[in-house]
C-alpha cells in the first residue's frame, strides 16, 4: 500500500515511494550530459522529477505509463516542488493498488451525479427532458460519464473531472439566467449537460489520460453530435428545429474557430454556454496551479500566458 502521496511531499523531504510515470523526456545539458524529466502521478496530484546522474542507465529501466519506485529529495525550484531523483525502478502492476495512482475528484461521483440529475429533471420542455432521460437510462454512458476526466492537462484533468465540471457549469447556468430575460433555460441546461460528453470516448483513462484513436481522428465535438443524433432519433416527434439548436450548442461551445469550434455561437444560449464553460475551466485550472505552489507568485502558466498572484495564502 502506497504511504507517501504527492500532496504530502514537503521541501527538503527524502522521497522513496511509488508513482505512475505519466511522461518521460530526455535532454542534454550544455556540457553534453544527459538528463531525464519525469512527470510523476498519484491520485493526489503530480510532481516533476529530474534525473541528473546516470540518466541514460536509469532511462532504460522503465517506460511511460509504468509504475516506478522513485528515490530522491524534494526541492523547491522557482516556487514549485520537484524531486531530484537519485534512482528509479520499475514496479509490476500486481504490486500496486491502481486506484492510488490516477488523480480523482475530491467529490463523490455518485453524489455529484445525483445532484446533476436532480437539476436536469427540472427541465420543463418535454423533448429536452426526454433527451436527458435517454442519457440517464444509458448505463454504459453514465458509468463512463461519472469516471471520465474533462481534459488531458488544462482543466479538470482527473477521474470524475468531467462530471465535476458539468455539475459546476449547470449551477453557474442557474445563477446567470436569473440576470437576463428571454433565455431558454432548458436549452442552456441540456447544452451544459452534453457539451463535453464526447470526452468519454475521446480519452482513455485506465492508467493515464490519453487520447483514443477516435479521439485523435474525430474529436469530442463530432462524437457528441453523433451520440445526440442517435438519442434524438429514438424520441418520437422530436422537433427538427430544436434538434438543430441543441447541436449548435455543442459545435459552437469552444467559441472561436481557432479553438476548434466549427461554428461560432450564434444564439444567446450558445454564447452564455461558451463563456460559462470557459470561466469554469479557467478558474479550476488557476486554482489548481495555486494549490500546487508555495511562493507568492505561481510559475508561468503557458495556457494563459501569465503568472498568478497567490499573496499570503496559507498552504494546507
Amino acid at each position: 500500500m502506497k504511504q507517501l502521496f504527492v500532496s504530502d511531499i514537503q521541501e527538503h523531504q527524502p522521497v522513496d515511494t511509488v508513482f505512475m510515470c505519466a511522461s518521460k523526456n530526455q535532454g542534454v545539458t550544455k556540457s553534453g550530459s544527459g538528463y531525464l524529466i519525469l512527470k510523476l502521478l498519484d491520485r493526489s496530484g503530480e510532481i516533476e522529477g529530474r534525473v541528473w546522474d546516470r540518466a541514460e542507465e536509469i532511462a532504460r529501466r522503465f517506460e511511460k505509463a509504468d509504475y516506478v519506485r522513485v528515490r530522491g529529495q524534494a526541492t523547491l525550484y522557482q516556487g514549485k516542488l520537484q524531486i531530484r531523483v537519485l534512482d528509479v525502478l520499475k514496479i509490476e502492476e500486481s504490486e500496486v493498488v491502481p486506484g492510488d495512482f490516477l488523480p480523482k475528484s475530491q467529490y463523490d461521483p455518485e453524489v455529484m451525479a445525483g445532484e446533476l440529475i436532480a437539476i436536469l429533471r427540472g427541465i420543463k420542455n418535454p423533448y429536452l427532458l426526454a433527451l436527458a432521460e435517454a442519457f440517464f437510462a444509458d448505463e454504459d454512458f453514465m458509468d463512463l460519464f461519472k469516471r471520465a476526466p474533462a481534459g488531458k492537462s488544462i482543466h479538470h484533468s482527473f477521474l470524475s473531472g468531467l462530471l465535476e465540471h458539468t455539475l459546476s457549469l449547470t449551477k453557474l447556468i442557474l445563477k446567470v439566467v436569473e440576470n437576463y430575460r428571454g433565455v431558454d433555460v432548458d436549452l442552456l441546461l441540456i447544452g451544459g449537460f452534453l457539451h463535453d460528453m464526447g470526452k468519454i470516448y475521446e480519452f482513455s483513462f485506465d492508467r493515464t489520460v490519453e487520447y483514443t484513436d477516435k479521439g485523435q481522428l474525430l474529436g469530442h465535438l463530432v462524437m457528441e453530435v453523433e451520440k445526440v443524433s442517435e438519442k434524438i432519433r429514438a424520441i418520437p416527434d422530436f422537433p427538427d428545429d430544436l434538434a438543430v439548436l441543441v447541436k449548435h450548442m455543442l459545435v459552437s461551445h469552444h467559441g472561436q474557430y481557432e479553438f476548434g469550434s466549427p461554428k461560432l455561437p450564434q444564439t444567446v444560449e450558445a454564447l452564455i454556454l461558451h463563456y460559462l464553460d470557459d470561466l469554469d475551466g479557467k478558474i479550476q485550472s488557476v486554482q489548481t496551479l495555486m494549490e500546487k505552489e508555495q511562493s507568492r507568485w505561481t510559475s508561468f502558466h503557458r495556457a494563459y500566458g501569465r503568472s498568478f498572484f497567490r499573496g499570503e495564502k496559507q498552504d494546507n
